[in-house]
């Protein structure tokens, strides 16, 4: 990946002001030359006042604040929409809980030398996952043999949200009609991306439980995971 390119940050948060007022600073340390854009559901833990007044010390700190909870598939599109503006070449996800490691960045973005899309990975080459019950871990590579048998992408973490794009990619994905808004966007982003002939690739990161706060997941988001695969097969 070319040092030049610009790069932007995108966070879909709601209700994460207690890892946000650590996580920034993280992030402008390891890469400081890079757009954090955080895309907050006006959040009512204070995370909107708290992002103004990390914009005093962080000036690429580029907040999104919206008018309420409207799903996380559409808040990353809407951070994906802001870093293009911001002239990124290279977008990069992740949770705004630490379960992502935000040091892996730098490794996330030169796995784009030779891809679009690449993906930290927690099953590329083993299981890498800190924390979690056997049932939710065993729930999640289900989840993802599940998504390979009905889609045909030969990836071994679909699911995940630690992810580098390319700004061809997220312009691919932005033209697409893209329907989910749970966490089975990520699956279905990845699906448009792989339709269109980007090149995926994954990278090894160690995944650990949240700092602070509480899971997003509800039945109405496992549901929707469930059926998106097929429906996405189906040309839906």
């Amino acid at each position: 990946m070319n040092e030049t390119m610009q790069t932007a940050i995108v966070l879909a948060t709601y209700n994460e002001a207690a890892n946000l007022s650590a996580l920034i600073p993280r992030l402008a340390e390891i890469v400081p030359d890079a757009w954090i854009v955080v895309v907050d559901d006006n959040s009512p833990d204070g995370t909107p006042e708290l992002l103004k007044s990390l914009q005093q010390k962080y000036p690429k700190l580029a907040p999104v604040i919206r008018s309420g909870k409207l799903g996380y598939g559409s808040a990353v599109l809407d951070g994906f929409r802001r870093a293009l503006e911001l002239g990124a070449d290279a977008i990069v996800t992740l949770d705004a809980d630490f379960s992502h490691d935000p040091a892996e960045i730098p490794r996330l973005l030169a796995g784009l030398k030779d891809a679009d899309v690449a993906i930290g990975s927690r099953y590329y080459g083993g299981v890498r996952v800190l924390n979690w019950h056997v049932s939710r871990l065993l729930l999640s590579l289900f989840a993802n043999r599940y998504v390979r048998t009905i889609l045909g992408m030969a990836v071994e973490d679909a699911t995940s949200g630690y992810r580098a794009y390319r700004r061809p990619a997220v312009e691919a994905i932005l033209a697409s009609r893209v329907n989910s808004k749970g966490y089975s966007f990520l699956v279905e982003v990845l699906y448009r991306a792989y339709q269109r002939g980007m090149r995926i690739t994954e990278v090894p990161i160690v995944y650990s439980e949240r700092r602070e706060g509480q899971s997003k997941m509800s039945k109405g988001v496992i549901g929707e995971a469930i059926i998106r695969p097929w429906l996405l097969r189906f040309g839906r």
